[in-house]
């Protein structure tokens, strides 16, 4: 009975103390390593088993091998048939992998969803969208075969499109199986933020004359839709980035980018799945972010959000922050706990936090 009693102990100690190492950093200082540059925009990340970062800008998609640093673009401008099209836009700021294939997604009319097979880099499109609103913000994937991307109104709800045979095929859900927006409510492409998902649950954020928050419980197959008090009213204001932790603990950031300074109703956070969100603030707290994520292996506590006007991260949920660096970037992805890799105006680059 001793013995167990000293094992029982021990293991206690064991268990607890690696619980201690890998739960909570307090992070107060970044070292910025630039990847890559070029005279690009970069809006949309997304990393693939930690050695591939897959991105969208300004003129089309690219990829980085995170181990060689080693780059390659692909300008649709030049190389796709339809740029003859006089209402061709081929800005992608929407990315994301599964097993197999990278997807990019284009903004504006028409639509266009590319799948690029990561063995053979073949690329086929395989979703169009002609609609004069077509306007798409995010992409995502709840597993390797079902996947989801979410974009402005078209029809008086948001557009989303779902695959369920990874991403050969996707298919518009009906206004008629979806809540309905208001007059300019829409979201915004600003870093690939506006949906975030565990397990089978999904959160899709909206902005501009209201900001809500659009939750599925089953994978995109019902919807229900929740309020936000986050500024809102404006085209420019609201949500531009939507992250959660675990299943109750989620974040919203934005605020205007025209009134950056502005540090007021611009985050909000939730502790029970997004059905209700409480207002963050506070006198020395960052104003406008476009892009928000949990640090993994936080515990839910720290977070760290980006902008053009830097990058801000907090060790308590939220409730106090410090800049800690005035470099601008527009959107974000941890490869681990402690090093991210960021994107923005001219370059990418590795973020470590320490």
């Amino acid at each position: 009975m001793r013995a167990l009693i000293i094992l029982f102990t021990a293991l206690t100690f064991v268990f607890c103390k690696k619980e201690q190492n890998t739960i909570g950093h307090d992070f107060s200082d970044v070292d910025i390593e630039v990847i890559f540059e070029d005279s690009i925009s970069v809006r949309a990340i997304e990393i693939y088993n930690d050695t591939l970062l897959g991105f969208g800008y300004h003129k089309g998609y690219g990829f980085i091998n995170l181990t060689t640093n080693e780059s390659s673009l692909y300008n649709l401008n030049e190389t796709d048939v339809a740029k003859k099209s006089n209402n061709w836009v081929a800005e992608q700021r929407a990315v994301s992998f599964n097993d197999r294939s990278f997807f990019s997604l284009s903004i504006g009319s028409p639509a266009r969803l590319r799948k690029i097979d990561l063995e053979s880099g073949k690329e086929k499109i395989v979703y169009t969208e002609t609609h004069e609103k077509a306007f798409y913000d995010a992409v995502a994937f709840w597993n390797d075969i079902e996947g989801i991307a979410m974009g402005d109104p078209t029809d008086g709800c948001l557009s989303i499109l779902i695959t369920r045979d990874a991403g050969k095929t996707w298919n518009k859900i009906s206004c008629g199986n979806l809540p309905k927006t208001f007059e300019g409510e829409a979201a915004f492409a600003a870093s690939n933020g506006n949906i975030s998902i565990v397990g089978d649950e999904t959160w899709v954020v909206s902005g501009g004359m209201r900001s809500r928050v659009f939750y599925s419980p089953d994978k995109g197959k019902t919807w229900e839709v929740f309020n936000t008090p986050i500024v809102q009213g404006s085209p420019t204001s609201g949500a531009y980035s939507i992250h959660f932790y675990n299943k109750n603990n989620g974040i919203i950031y934005g605020g205007d980018y025209t009134k950056p300074e502005v540090n007021s109703a611009n985050k909000a956070i939730t502790m029970d799945g997004g059905r209700t969100w409480k207002l963050m603030s506070g006198e020395n707290s960052p104003g406008y972010k476009s892009c928000v994520r949990y640090v993994p292996n936080g515990g839910g506590k720290e977070l760290v959000a980006v902008g053009f006007t830097g990058i801000s991260i907090s060790n308590d949920s939220g409730q106090h922050w410090k800049e800690i660096s005035e470099q601008g970037f527009y959107t974000l992805r941890f490869i681990n706990d402690s090093i991210a890799i960021a994107a923005g105006k001219n370059r990418i680059a590795k973020v470590i936090f320490k």
